[in-house]
C-alpha cells in the first residue's frame, strides 16, 4: 500500500516519472490507509518530506526505470513477461504492450484476490494477456508457472521489483537458480537488492522513522536480516551479462528523482539488469 500511495502521488505530479491510474483505487479500497496522501498537494513539505516526498519519489523512479526495462525487452521481440512478487503491479493494464504479449503475475493468493476485486470494481481491462498465479516464492513455484502456460523455450522478461529485500538469502539464491533454469537465450531479468548492510546512522534515518511513526510501517523489520548473496555475480557465473546500477544514476539521467544525502536510506539499493545472451 505504501508503494501504491507513492505511485498515486507520482501520477498526479506535473513532471511524473510514471503514471498508474489504478494505484489510488488500491489505497482507497484498504481501510487501514485512510488519511494517506494521494496527491502531491496533500504531502506536507512536498518533495522534502522524507516519507511521501523523497521515498515516494524513489518508488516513482523505480517504477519508471523498470517500465522502461520491460518495454525495451518487448520492443526487442520478447512476448513473455513474468512479474515475481507482483503485488499491486498494474503493468499488464497500463503499459502499451505489443500484440501477443503474456504477462504472468506471481504472488500470494490473498494479494492477488484483493487486486482482482479492486481492478474488477474499476472495470479495468488488461492490455496484454494476463495470467495470475498464486504461489509462495520461498517454495517451489516453477512447476505451477509451467502449468499456467509459461514456455521455458521462449525468451522471457523477468522482473523482481521490491521483492528480494524481504526474502531470506537462501530463497533469493534459489529464485536466481530457478529463473536461470527457466530462461531461454535472449531472456532479461531486472531486480532490486540492498547491496550492503546499513549502518546504525542509516537505520535511524528520517525515511525509516517517518514510515514507522506516521503510518505504522517498520520497514527495517520487514527486510530480511541475512547477509545478502551476490546475485549479479551468480548470474554472471551462469552465463548472463549483468549491469548493476544505483537509483541516483537514473535520477541524474532523467533530471528528477532523489539524489544522495548523508546517512541515506536509499544509498544501499541497487538495480540489476541482466541479459542471457542469445545463442
Amino acid at each position: 500500500m505504501l508503494v501504491a500511495a507513492a505511485r498515486a502521488i507520482e501520477t498526479r505530479r506535473a513532471d511524473a516519472l510514471a503514471r498508474d491510474e489504478y494505484a489510488e483505487g488500491f489505497v482507497r479500497a484498504a481501510g487501514v490507509c485512510a488519511g494517506w496522501p494521494l496527491r502531491p498537494e496533500e504531502v506536507p513539505g512536498g518533495d522534502a518530506d522524507p516519507l511521501w516526498g523523497r521515498l515516494g519519489r524513489y518508488f516513482g523512479l523505480r517504477t519508471r526505470v523498470f517500465d522502461d526495462h520491460l518495454l525495451a525487452a518487448a520492443r526487442a521481440g520478447i512476448r513473455q513477461v513474468v512479474l515475481l512478487g507482483a503485488g499491486l503491479d498494474t503493468r499488464a493494464y497500463r503499459l502499451p504492450w505489443p500484440d501477443g504479449c503474456t504477462v504472468f503475475e506471481v504472488d500470494r493468493e490473498e494479494v492477488l484476490a484483493f487486486k482482482h476485486r479492486t481492478l474488477d470494481g474499476a472495470a479495468a481491462v488488461p492490455r496484454a494477456r494476463r495470467v495470475a498465479l498464486a504461489a509462495d516464492l520461498r517454495q517451489d513455484w516453477a512447476a505451477r508457472l509451467r502449468a499456467a502456460g509459461f514456455e521455458p523455450g521462449r525468451p522471457t522478461a523477468w522482473l523482481a521489483e521490491g521483492l528480494l529485500l524481504y526474502l531470506p538469502s537462501a530463497a533469493e539464491a534459489q529464485l536466481m537458480a530457478t529463473v536461470d533454469a527457466l530462461s531461454a537465450p535472449g531472456s532479461t531479468f531486472g531486480y532490486e537488492v540492498k547491496y550492503v548492510a546499513e549502518s546504525a546512522a542509516v537505520r535511524s534515518s528520517p525515511v525509516y522513522t517517518a514510515a514507522r511513526e506516521r503510518i505504522g510501517v517498520d520497514l527495517l523489520a520487514l527486510f530480511d536480516g541475512d547477509p545478502r548473496p551476490d546475485s549479479a555475480a551468480d548470474l554472471t557465473a551462469r552465463g548472463w551479462r549483468a549491469q548493476v546500477r544505483t537509483p541516483f544514476q537514473f535520477s541524474r539521467r532523467l533530471g528528477r528523482g532523489p539524489l544522495p544525502e548523508p546517512d541515506d536510506a536509499l544509498a544501499a539499493n541497487r538495480w540489476t539488469f541482466a541479459v542471457r545472451p542469445a545463442a
